[in-house]
């Protein structure tokens, strides 16, 4: 674990691109072959868009890779460049982002100055003005705080954050609840929501992140990148980034990133290559990075952290690559490493014997890559484990495979397990059980109970007493062919004949689930569980491929069922009995990844499939507005307060978009 004392770091979040020597060599082979379009220092011309922003984010292998392949799509040509030029070339082109600074590289970055700004009443506020525009500033002031501002002529007027209700976590609060107490917005006045700021995150293949607001500023991400905006306006105050690692296998070679956790001055999150850093949380500058794991063993991370008390609890990634998968705590203050539970057990520990081939415990993944919630009145804390590997093929691990697909109670400060509900033993579909768990408090069949609620991606709906785990409900709510039903424990009854064989074998759900790690939301109101379902059936088969570095570990293939439907579906479940009370078909490709937002002002929010963002009426799933974006969203949203003014967010294919009613007179 590194840990960055604040005088030797760049003040406000620069990327950690340390300059590259330029040579007389790079730099000819740069102004011959690239400066008529991208300019001299690389800012771009009328041919051309700077390129410094994605040479300071990229590896020198992948900048290597783009000059000799070219980018077609974007009107990049192939360059025919010798290695002994290309090395050079590379040199070069780091140095000039290096040293162009954030602000040169991308013309939206903060351009920071050390100055004063004149108020409204006359007085002035000294400090480093982070931005300013036509409309607006953000300063911090030499006691740390942050201001922001608002223009009125040529002085400032402080931007009024009061009443507010933030949204502190990925999931909003720690029960992983997506439903507000935010009314605002309601079925009577929603059909006036209308896009209030729009922040774009270039270069990005997948957003999937949820923003964080605290105190009128929002923390968004993308892989390897931290923003803080202006939650009013979306302006920009500050930004964190490292490049993209190489040499990644699953998700995190994607490009991943969900979120962020928030504690005091700290900012949380997780890298690509399975770092944990922190930032600080007006500054954006480093201020500890720990290393989970090494990423060449596979290693990787997408899930915001969560934060209990002071520790940070982050998972891993990857999970269909062959690692033997776990959960850490570190100390939010030091980075220290607090505990580490293994999901896979070491030979001889109590659950290694539901695994049969003991070399398989050290690649049987059970990977936990989706952020947990938290009771404080138990002092439990709550996370889901993925898959086994190999994903598609059991024979090599005959029995139950603990911990996988389950999930896990833990006492937060020493790791220490409590219980365990397994959903999906011997797992054989690839059907993670990182899905939300929601912690409520409800009277269930006329008792009151503290309770847990999982729809699973093996396509039933859970109901669990979470001071114990035991089992209370379990129903479907998609059709599917794997399962007769539950029994009295929740052990599925499986059906002959349903797992991969070599000639492939259809069954339903498809290997993504009849849902997945989308968010979902209960409604205390309208006693409705509310989830994004997915119908889909799939013809699965097996082989004996054997793990191999840098390679995804099935076992076996998958493909869409002859005559299978897939469609995707916003439902809504009655607690109570498990009974799907209203259900809404969307329509599209089955491409949607966002999940669900509830209000009290009875509001279902949601990216639909056909590329709207849209609501429904909570009781009944009646449409009641959209707006056409025509984006891919891969996002939950989110809402919150500033000023008095409720806003509704969320993430799409090109960024970060917010929606609010029309201010008053």
């Amino acid at each position: 674990m590194q840990k960055f004392p604040l005088s030797a770091l760049i003040l406000i979040g620069a990327s950690l691109i340390l300059p590259h020597p330029a040579t007389a060599q790079g730099q000819a082979s740069y102004e011959s072959r690239c400066a008529l379009c991208h300019g001299a220092d690389g800012t771009g011309s009328d041919r051309a868009e700077s390129i410094l922003g994605r040479v300071a984010t990229l590896s020198s292998d992948r900048l290597a890779a783009i000059v000799t392949d070219g980018v077609p799509e974007r009107g990049m040509p192939a360059v025919a460049v010798q290695a002994e030029e290309l090395g050079p070339l590379i040199r070069h082109l780091k140095g000039l982002a290096a040293a162009a600074g954030p602000a040169a590289r991308d013309p939206r970055a903060p351009r920071p100055r050390s100055g004063s700004l004149t108020l409204t009443d006359g007085s002035t506020l000294a400090g480093t003005v982070l931005n300013e525009s036509g409309f607006d500033a953000q300063l911090q002031a030499a006691d740390g705080a942050l201001h922001l501002l608002r223009r009125e002529g040529d002085r400032f007027r402080a931007a009024a954050i009061e009443p507010s209700v933030d949204w502190r976590s990925y999931n909003g609060d720690d029960t992983a609840n997506r439903h507000s107490q935010l009314d605002q917005i309601t079925q009577y006045n929603v059909d006036q929501l209308a896009p209030q700021w729009f922040f774009p995150i270039p270069d990005v293949p997948m957003v999937e992140g949820t923003p964080v607001v605290i105190a009128g500023v929002m923390y968004v991400t993308s892989v390897n990148q931290v923003y803080a905006l202006d939650a009013s306006t979306g302006r920009e105050i500050w930004r964190y980034s490292q490049p993209r690692t190489d040499g990644l296998v699953g998700d995190p070679a994607i490009g991943l990133n969900r979120g962020v956790a928030v504690r005091d001055d700290l900012v949380f999150t997780v890298t690509d290559h399975a770092h944990v850093i922190a930032l600080d949380r007006f500054t954006g500058v480093l201020v500890w990075d720990a290393e989970m794991a090494d990423y060449r063993d596979h290693y990787g991370a997408v899930a915001a952290p969560l934060v209990v008390g002071d520790l940070v609890i982050a998972g891993i990634s990857a999970g269909d690559t062959g690692l033997r998968g776990f959960l850490d705590a570190y100390h939010a203050e030091s980075g220290e490493q607090a505990w580490r539970f293994w999901t896979i057990p070491a030979p001889g520990e109590p659950g290694s014997e539901t695994w049969g081939d003991p070399e398989i415990l050290e690649k049987g993944c059970g990977a936990t890559w989706l952020t947990g919630s938290y009771d404080p009145e138990l002092d439990l804390l709550y996370w889901a484990t993925g898959n086994p590997c190999p994903d598609l093929n059991g024979d090599r691990r005959p029995g139950d495979n603990l911990y996988t697909n389950s999930v896990l109670a833990l006492r937060p400060e020493s790791g220490e397990l409590e219980w365990y509900f397994q959903f999906t033993p011997h797992d054989t579909h690839d059907w993670d059980a990182q899905e939300p768990l929601l912690l409520v408090d409800a009277e269930f069949r006329g008792r009151q109970r503290q309770l847990l609620l999982q729809g699973n991606r093996n396509g039933f709906f859970y109901v669990l007493d979470r001071t114990n785990g035991q089992f209370l409900l379990g129903e479907p709510f998609v059709p599917q062919t794997w399962a007769e039903g539950l029994d009295d424990s929740g052990r599925p009854i499986v059906l002959p004949n349903t797992d991969p064989t070599e000639e492939g074998v259809d069954v339903c759900p498809a290997i993504r689930g009849a849902t997945n790690w989308w968010a979902t939301s209960y409604h205390p109101g309208t006693g409705l569980f509310y989830l994004l379902a997915h119908e889909s059936c799939m013809t699965y088969t097996k082989n004996d491929d054997p793990w191999q570095q840098g390679r995804s570990w099935l076992s076996g293939t998958v493909r869409l069922a002859d005559g299978s439907p897939n469609q995707k579906f916003i439902r809504a479940i009655d607690i109570q009995t498990g009974d799907v009370a209203w259900s809404y078909a969307q329509t599209g490709y089955a491409q949607t990844y966002s999940g669900v937002l509830t209000t009290e002002g009875d509001l279902v929010f949601f990216g639909e499939d056909s590329g709207a963002f849209a609501a429904l009426d909570a009781a009944t799933g009646a449409p009641l507005w959209h707006f056409q974006a025509n984006q891919d969203w891969k996002a939950s949203p989110m809402t919150y307060m500033v000023g008095g003014r409720q806003y509704v967010a969320i993430a799409s294919g090109l960024g970060f978009w917010a929606f609010a009613l029309p201010e008053g007179p």
